[in-house]
């Protein structure tokens, strides 16, 4: 054996054993007489000692070993004088016999620590080296528990793993696909799943009641820190389910991974809002409701007054940031050019502070009355010392998207969105349909399998728009961590909602044929969810991007700088596929 142990399990208790250690060089110091090596493997460090006076060879081998050299040593366990209260191993050393140089290495071209010196495109490029620093390897052993957790809860619940094809045919609703050409059927393609969605629901149909899978998916989309090409999801459906079986559910094995992760115990219900609450207190579809801040419509105190920018906004909402009134103006400003930069895009900012004596002094005092400004304080339940921050704009649903980057903006300045606070909770009751003004037809909120409430059926007919879809996300700390539906199991239904969605007779029959012939032979109602895997781990690792809790992730641009992927392939390769490139 190469090892009797490994590098991280060392204590006091095991003085006076001769052991065996194999692994990557940390550090090597040279203190007078004696070599001093931190040898690390994925369980920790643990500091060698070579002794010139007793073996003058050994040490002299050792003071030559460079960082990320692999050996293997081997040596008597001794408890440290000066003990390292930063390491679990600081108590022993191990002082060495042997020692072997298993494989010499070049030096790394940034320091495995975990305050590397490394920037981002060059951890990416050398992954294989930033995965041996603690703080990448953690996130994957964590992810690894995760995983053991989601299976053993969901087996509890009488779940069964399921894999489901990884080439398939073309959806083109919803995001792009990535697509396989064909080599035995020239000139078709295959799809990569973007989710087993029909897949499933075939299950449910071949009387599998509770399926789960944790499965790979593929979007061809732009990417951002909580988005890449291809994402791991926590797939779950199951059959004579309501929306509340199914919340109930998947917020118990929410509870476990929280209790079992992290060792936090929540004991109440999530909160649940709609999506009309959310937009309209939030702004957000995906609320961080760790804080307050909720949004307060000022349309019927603020217009008429002859301010211009009020009196022709189709929308005045504000935020009241508790104790910022002593934000200078300097901060103010600063705050103006956020709202203002293009990816956020308002025209401009309004504040009123709540002073100690409760007078209200604003930046547009000269068009309103303090009679009028002691209601806005009001209307905000504002104390002394409070910060009320408005926006408006001639889009209702535009300007609260801005009011919510700004309330996330002011959640971050003042210390209200802990990592270690976690704030889940169920949106519900989406809209079943979205309109798209420049195609002039609508789409699918979720997907075309979503059923609406049963309450606004009648509403298909009249007035789509107006449809809820029976549909509900997961969100927790503003992240949708997951999100699902009852689904669609009557097939008059599914080609009703297939013609609302521009689809012909004969585009719905060829793109989903198979699972409207399924229907006809007993579909049960059935409903599921689907949780993002590297979202829930990130979340638990206080990450801001998903990429670190990934082995080998892709960069901002989906590419794999490591492996240097997508590539060009061989003329004979495009041959073969019948494939021609095209210069444009």
């Amino acid at each position: 054996m190469y090892r009797t142990k490994t590098c991280g399990e060392l204590r006091a208790s095991d003085a006076e054993q001769t052991v065996t250690l194999a692994g990557w060089v940390q550090k090597n110091r040279r203190m007078g007489g004696m070599t001093f090596v931190d040898v690390r493997d994925r369980y920790g460090i643990t500091q060698l000692v070579f002794n010139q006076e007793i073996n003058a060879g050994l040490c002299e081998q050792a003071a030559k070993l460079g960082r990320e050299y692999v050996i293997r040593v081997t040596g008597v366990v001794k408890e440290r004088s000066n003990k390292n209260p930063h390491l679990a191993t600081g108590d022993i050393e191990v002082i060495a016999t042997e020692l072997d140089v298993l494989n010499a290495a070049a030096t790394p071209p940034f320091t495995i620590e975990d305050d590397t010196d490394g920037g981002d495109d060059l951890r990416m490029k050398y992954r294989y080296l930033d995965l041996r620093r603690n703080a990448v390897r953690s996130n994957l052993e964590l992810r690894h528990r995760m995983t053991i957790e989601v299976r053993s809860y969901l087996d509890k619940q009488g779940f069964i793993e399921v894999e489901t094809p990884v080439l398939i045919s073309s959806t083109p609703e919803g995001a792009r696909d990535f697509v396989v050409p064909s080599r035995m059927n020239p000139g078709q393609f295959y799809a990569l799943p973007q989710s087993p969605q029909t897949f499933k629901q075939l299950l449910m149909v071949s009387g599998f009641d509770r399926y789960f899978q944790i499965v790979k998916c593929f979007r061809d989309e732009d990417l951002r820190a909580d988005r890449q090409p291809e994402f791991t999801q926590i797939d779950c459906e199951m059959s004579f389910v309501e929306q509340d079986d199914v919340l109930s559910l998947f917020e118990g094995m929410s509870k476990h991974l929280f209790q079992t992760i992290r060792g936090i115990e929540i004991t109440g219900p999530f909160p649940r809002i709609t999506w009309h609450e959310a937009m309209q207190y939030y702004g957000s579809d995906k609320p961080d409701i760790r804080f307050g801040m909720t949004f307060v419509e000022l349309n019927h105190l603020l217009t008429g007054s002859g301010f211009a920018v009020f009196d022709q906004a189709a929308y005045i909402g504000g935020i009241c940031a508790p104790g910022a009134a002593s934000y200078t103006r300097k901060q103010i400003d600063a705050l103006t050019d956020f709202v203002r930069r293009p990816q956020i895009g308002a025209k401009g900012l309004v504040y009123a502070r709540v002073e100690a004596d409760g007078s209200i002094r604003s930046s547009v005092d000269k068009f309103y009355s303090q009679d009028v400004l002691q209601q806005l304080k009001e209307a905000f339940a504002a104390k002394a010392s409070d910060l009320i921050l408005i926006l408006s704009g001639d889009d209702v649903m535009k300007t609260r998207k801005q009011l919510s980057e700004l309330r996330l903006e002011m959640g971050n300045q003042l210390g209200l969105r802990n990592k270690n606070t976690f704030a889940p909770l169920w949106v519900t009751d989406f809209p079943l349909f979205e309109w798209s003004e420049e195609d002039h037809r609508y789409y699918a909120m979720h997907h075309p399998f979503t059923s609406p409430k049963p309450e606004d059926l009648h509403l298909l007919d009249t007035d789509p728009g107006a449809v809820r879809a029976n549909a509900y996300d997961m969100v927790v700390n503003g992240v949708e961590i997951g999100g699902g539906s009852i689904r669609i199991h009557d097939s008059a239904l599914q080609n009703k909602m297939f013609r609302l969605l521009g689809f012909s007779e004969e585009q719905a029959a060829a793109q989903f044929g198979f699972l409207m012939n399924a229907f006809r032979y007993g579909a049960p109602p059935h409903g599921g969810l689907a949780y993002g895997l590297d979202r829930w781990v990130s979340l638990f690792a206080g990450l801001d991007s998903i990429r670190d809790c990934i082995a080998f992730p892709k960069n901002n641009s989906g590419r794999d700088v490591m492996i240097e992927a997508p590539s060009n392939i061989a003329q004979a390769q495009l041959d073969e596929l019948h494939l021609a490139i095209t210069n444009e």
